[in-house]
């Protein structure tokens, strides 16, 4: 009793282990950076979050916070609250970007998804149930997940144990440097949260998403992941990984060109896909329409198809 009593009194510092200073002060640099969000008409309203992208008035947030909807109010941690307005908004990859007339605003740090790995300690901090600036912690339990958004799936989420609640989504994931590296985008069970990575490719998407509004992109109409090739391929191939086709959807390009449920795509013109982001990013606006090869291991056999992407709508 004598030990516990001895605790009373100590400076905070002294009485917290590693790991709660390393979410305390995670938690006290980014919850200003967090966006509570109202979406929705006076008499049906939905909650999510978001998080600040630029100082002068930019947030991010999902797709789907948003979805049926151009405008609502943003909550901010200081007690400021702001209609927003949305500039775009992308359901394949589940991002979307809005604007309030608001300056100053407390931006939160980027980071790069691409770094991480299984078992690194990342923070979530979002609006559960309307709660704002709540924090919770946990670990990464996986990356290069898929997650169906739109009838479509958002591929190499990350995958995550720190828990989630509806209105976390749109909210941040963040490393123990306060970095932003994903953006929280649905509870997928008990003890299973994801959220889309903030790597080189989906700030090209955000850029693209404040320019334009939108982002156009080349649809083949395949489902699938990375799928390790044995030892005797990867000799052959020169490579470790290919795209394993898991799905072929009805009437898309992939299905008239002949691609197979079975079929690993090793190649798009030349460029190797190890993964489904390798894919995601050769399917850009300039192949719309446009003769591509690829390289594809059907059982025994490498093979090449040509196959014309249209426009993803």
């Amino acid at each position: 009793m004598t030990g516990v009593l001895s605790d009373i009194g100590r400076p905070e510092s002294d009485a917290l282990d590693a790991y709660s200073e390393t979410v305390v002060s995670v938690a006290e640099r980014v919850v200003p950076s967090v966006v509570a969000l109202r979406v929705g008409s006076e008499g049906r309203q939905g909650a999510g979050s978001a998080v600040v992208l630029t100082s002068d008035g930019y947030l991010l947030t999902s797709a789907h916070v948003v979805s049926g909807t151009d405008r609502g109010t943003a909550g901010f941690a200081d007690g400021r609250e702001a209609k927003f307005e949305l500039v775009g908004r992308d359901a394949l990859s589940d991002l979307a970007v809005l604007r309030v007339g608001v300056d100053d605003l407390a931006q939160v740090d980027l980071g790069d998804a691409d770094r991480l790995r299984v078992g690194q300690l990342v923070v979530a901090v979002g609006n559960p149930h309307g709660f704002a600036g709540s924090v919770t912690a946990g670990v990464v339990s996986a990356l290069g997940r898929s997650l169906p958004s739109g009838g479509r799936l958002v591929e190499n989420v990350i995958q995550t144990d720190a828990s989630l609640n509806p209105g976390n989504s749109g909210g941040a994931l963040v490393d123990a440097r306060a970095k932003l590296v994903g953006v929280n985008t649905a509870l997928a069970g008990i003890g299973l949260g994801l959220a889309v990575p903030i790597n080189g490719t989906t700030l090209e998407i955000v850029a693209t998403l404040i320019r334009d509004g939108r982002v156009r992109r080349a649809y083949l109409g395949v489902v699938g992941g990375g799928r390790p090739l044995s030892p005797r391929r990867v000799d052959a191939l020169g490579q470790r990984t290919g795209v394993g086709v898991i799905e072929v959807v009805p009437g898309s390009p992939a299905e008239r060109a002949g691609l197979l449920p079975t079929d690993t795509i090793l190649a798009v013109d030349g460029s190797l896909t190890e993964d489904a982001g390798d894919l995601a990013r050769l399917m850009g606006s300039e192949v719309v329409g446009r003769s591509l090869r690829l390289r594809v291991l059907r059982g025994d056999r490498v093979v090449e198809i040509e196959v014309v992407p249209s426009e993803l709508t």
